[in-house]
């Protein structure tokens, strides 16, 4: 036989067994089930990660197939995350197509401390409802921060309510003994919360919520510039709902109840929606730190001062 001729053969073999590999691998795993199990897909699930699951949750009867009919659609870039009723009965094919539509689900992230105005924002834009009503409904400061898997085409109350139950569940009965050990109602202890998320991060959380605190219970003006940022709303030629660069004419002229440079006690509720970390700070706040005042330098560096000649010369670093 010539050489050609096997080479030819070879070939012509190794087409019809890749073909039947590929062919029996993109089958359903059971053409008969046509029970629907509800598959995940996190925020950030890579190709491989999907196809695993797939696996391990006996959708699909080859992960190489798999992949290969993901690459052959051009469909990797439009696999969605969320939630998706898939079947057993579904060839891979399908399966393919189903992930990049058929979500039952929609991931949504809050991050912390935006004003339930940003949030509205945002779910106008994954959801296409109304930003007035939202904000007519929600409840600035429990809009709880997190990532959300919320039902396609929810209402406006179906959504705050998901993240209000959110809110329920983190604000345990432990903070809620310590937040009643200072005196403070729910109410209050969020609006601390919310300053201390607007001002604070990181490592210096805790001595910043102590500082607040401080000066609440002594019945010092808090000072805090997000409070005047809060008052004066959405900035169009910035486009921003917290202002930059507050003139010193602002501190003293913008006359609302919210602007704590000309008020003490607290703004009449809160000003963002804290996340957890900063609900702590404040159910662990120590009015007995020596600190009265802080300030962040450009570089976001925070110097803590015990007097106000310790807190000028801070504020010219």
């Amino acid at each position: 036989m010539k050489k050609p001729l096997i080479v030819t053969i070879i070939v012509i073999v190794f087409a019809i067994g890749a073909y039947l590999f590929y062919s029996e691998g993109s089958l359903p795993v059971n053409k008969s089930d046509t029970k629907p199990k509800i598959f995940v897909i996190n925020q950030g699930d890579s190709l491989d990660t999907i196809i695993n699951k797939l696996s391990n949750e006996r959708l699909i009867r080859n992960r190489l197939v798999f992949y290969l009919v993901v690459k052959q659609k051009g469909i990797e870039t439009k696999i969605q995350a969320g939630d998706f009723r898939l079947t057993p009965s579904m060839n891979a094919f399908e399966l393919a197509s189903e992930l990049t539509h058929g979500t039952i689900d929609v991931w949504v992230t809050i991050k912390e401390g935006l004003r339930k105005e940003e949030i509205a924002e945002i779910i106008s834009h994954e959801f296409g409802l109304s930003e007035s009503e939202f904000n007519g409904l929600a409840k600035e400061g429990y809009l709880f921060p997190d990532t959300y898997l919320i039902p396609k085409n929810p209402t406006s109350q179906q959504i705050i309510d998901i993240m209000t139950k959110n809110f329920d569940s983190k604000y345990t009965p432990e903070i809620e003994e310590k937040m009643s050990a200072k005196d403070l109602t729910k109410d209050q202890a969020i609006t601390l919360a919310s300053l201390v998320e607007r001002e604070a991060s990181g490592v210096d959380r805790q001595e910043i919520a102590n500082i607040i605190y401080k000066r609440y219970v002594n019945d010092w003006a808090l000072e805090i510039d997000a409070t005047v940022q809060y008052a004066l709303g959405y900035q169009p030629d910035q486009k921003t709902w917290w202002k930059k660069g507050i003139t010193q004419e602002e501190y003293k002229s913008v006359r609302s109840p919210y602007n704590m440079y000309l008020h003490t006690g607290l703004p009449p509720g809160p000003i963002a929606n804290p996340g957890l970390a900063s609900i702590e700070a404040i159910a662990n706040a120590d009015k007995n730190t020596p600190y009265w005042y802080y300030f962040h330098n450009e570089d976001g560096k925070v110097y803590f001062s015990k007097t106000l000649e310790d807190h000028v010369k801070n504020s010219t670093r």
